[in-house]
């Protein structure tokens, strides 16, 4: 099942994929989970199933504005220099423990919407990663019970201003202009990719491919990535854990190459689909 959030004639909602178009399930409740959040909250991804089962789509996927898959997610959990790729474009050393930095739900943007490019910034960079999104609360999750906590996956771009991410050191600024996290277009749960597939992420910089790895080629898997943040903080429905980025970004190509208003960026997982964004300047 594949499901997302989003608009339609200015109310937001959340829906299944079907058929090239989108039943939209906040309706077919009648109201009783008031977002995708909620859903998982309520552990009712397989009443989601059953309303959707024999249904056409409500609406055309062209006439909806997408959001991000979770638009009001608790924490957004972004890991750094976690495939071996990347480890070496930017000459680090293999982390101790997964490099853990927040991300704000302000900053993201669904499928199709514009990643702003700000007017503080000439090094507008691309991350193409995994997302994972969680799916009921744990505190001390252990490896082996990693994935029965998982409630889907989703492309995602953990956009970065190079310059201001390096400035302190601590990467929060520089992750968090507005209009800078691309989440999208929708989840697949995980009733639909079996638990350690090897999902394939691609990401396209008008149309030529700049980045290319798998979920199995993380220097930290995913359950060990879900073991660690659970560790120090406690997981809830609807969190999102962005599961660093394979070489290629634009900002160790010689010579560097960013983005720009114009561009098109694209962040493909194979299995699941395309999350596209154009590149607009952002006005002051």
């Amino acid at each position: 099942m594949k499901l997302l959030s989003f608009k339609i004639a200015g109310e937001e909602t959340y829906g299944a994929v079907v058929d090239g178009g989108v039943i939209d399930l906040k309706r077919a409740t009648g109201n009783k989970y008031p977002d995708l959040k909620a859903v998982l909250a309520a552990d009712a991804l397989a009443e989601m199933e059953t309303l959707i089962a024999g249904k056409t789509a409500d609406y055309g996927l062209g006439e909806i504005e997408y959001l991000p898959v979770i638009p009001n997610p608790d924490k957004i959990f972004c890991i750094g220099i976690n495939y071996g790729t990347h480890m070496m474009e930017t000459s680090k050393v293999t982390p101790e423990a997964p490099i853990v930095f927040a991300r704000f739900a302000n900053s993201q943007i669904g499928h199709l919407q514009p990643f702003l490019a700000p007017p503080e910034s000439t090094k507008v960079d691309w991350e193409g990663e995994i997302a994972v999104i969680i799916g009921k609360t744990g505190r001390r999750i252990s490896e082996d019970q990693a994935w029965e906590y998982i409630a889907g996956y989703a492309p995602y771009n953990d956009g970065s201003m190079r310059e201001h991410q390096k400035k302190d050191g601590q990467w929060t600024p520089g992750k968090n202009f507005v209009g800078s996290g691309p989440f999208g277009p929708w989840m697949a749960t995980r009733g639909e990719i079996a638990d350690n597939a090897k999902l394939n992420l691609v990401t396209r910089l008008n149309g030529v491919e700049v980045q290319r790895g798998t979920s199995h080629d993380m220097i930290y898997s995913i359950p060990k990535l879900i073991a660690y943040c659970s560790m120090f903080s406690q997981l809830e429905p609807g969190d999102v854990i962005v599961t660093g980025t394979p070489g290629g970004v634009g900002s160790k190509r010689t010579p560097p190459l960013f983005m720009k208003d114009g561009d098109t960026i694209e962040v493909e997982i194979e299995e699941i689909g395309v999350l596209r964004n154009p590149v607009k300047a952002e006005v002051a």
